[in-house]
């Protein structure tokens, strides 16, 4: 079952979202992002060299944008590692799901869908009111804008989800999609550095850290092989939920390393948007599937992008 590549990326995204917030003591997030995108290409250029491939591409305009979207994401994503728990931050940056059915309604109701989707307006609210149990245990000034950052990083991380089915649908190997985005971390995480005035890496390492921000780039980069899998083979309403897996393995990993326990109330919160989450995927498979009726060589989502 194809769609559960989606479990594996869940579990090796959490082991990166730790090593992240482990690493933010010895680096900025610039230079996590330029690690992390210089051990992706390494790794699927030994790949590609090994296994045969090519990098040619007759969709780079597709790539820009999948790899331009992404890399602001993980910037804000790793960012708020910094500011908030693991738990918290994963548990925002997940809420995707929710977003691109929000996204595939307001695109229905533009190209002249003007049926209001009571179903699809509940689970938006419903996850709100999950991320104001989730964050109010921990409502101050930092922990906000920590909390709006993983909140936008997830609005863009549906972008990202959206626009990596359409290069699967297009024909697009994985390998090639996480490569292009990989050097697109790069090329940012060299700017990112360039403007704040600072030589990347050039500095005392340790290490401990050096040992992190390689497992950040390896488990990155199998991870965003094993999503782009799942998403392109998979079942996507099973593959989306399976997604949520990673909330999961964040907030155990956040309460044995750091005893970050949210609380009743956090808990509360995560199962909330957990629940909001499974309900919008199904209500957009339910779309999906009622449109295919109509146009049945027409994917939704690919046309949408």
């Amino acid at each position: 079952m194809q769609s559960l590549w989606m479990l594996v990326a869940s579990f090796l995204f959490s082991i990166m979202g730790v090593c992240v917030k482990l690493a933010s003591d010895y680096y900025t997030t610039s230079e996590i992002v330029l690690c992390r995108g210089l051990i992706g290409v390494c790794f699927i250029a030994a790949l590609v060299r090994l296994r045969g491939g090519t990098f040619r591409t007759p969709f780079p305009r597709d790539h820009l944008i999948r790899g331009s979207i992404g890399v602001i994401s993980l910037w804000m994503w790793f960012y708020s590692f910094s500011l908030l728990p693991i738990a918290t931050a994963t548990t925002l940056n997940y809420m995707s799901s929710i977003w691109i059915a929000a996204m595939l309604f307001a695109a229905g109701w533009w190209q002249g869908n003007k049926k209001f989707e009571w179903g699809l307006a509940g689970t938006v609210l419903l996850s709100f009111i999950g991320v104001a149990l989730l964050m109010r245990p921990s409502l101050n000034g930092e922990q906000l804008l920590g909390g709006v950052i993983a909140l936008v990083s997830g609005v863009l991380s549906a972008l990202v989800y959206l626009q990596v089915r359409k290069l699967g649908l297009l024909g697009e190997p994985e390998y090639r999609v996480v490569f292009y985005f990989s050097l697109t971390g790069v090329v940012a995480g060299l700017v990112g550095n360039i403007a704040t005035g600072k030589i990347p890496l050039w500095h005392a390492h340790s290490w401990r850290g050096a040992l992190l921000v390689i497992m950040i780039g390896l488990s990155a980069t199998t991870a965003q092989i094993a999503m782009t899998r799942a998403y392109r083979l998979g079942n996507t309403l099973v593959t989306a939920n399976l997604q949520y897996t990673g909330i999961v393995f964040s907030s155990l990993f956040g309460v044995l390393i750091w005893n970050d326990a949210p609380g009743w109330v956090g808990w509360l919160g995560i199962v909330i948007i957990l629940a909001s989450g499974i309900l919008a995927t199904y209500h957009n498979q339910r779309r999906s599937q009622s449109a295919a009726k109509n146009l049945p060589k027409v994917d939704p989502i690919a046309t949408e992008v």
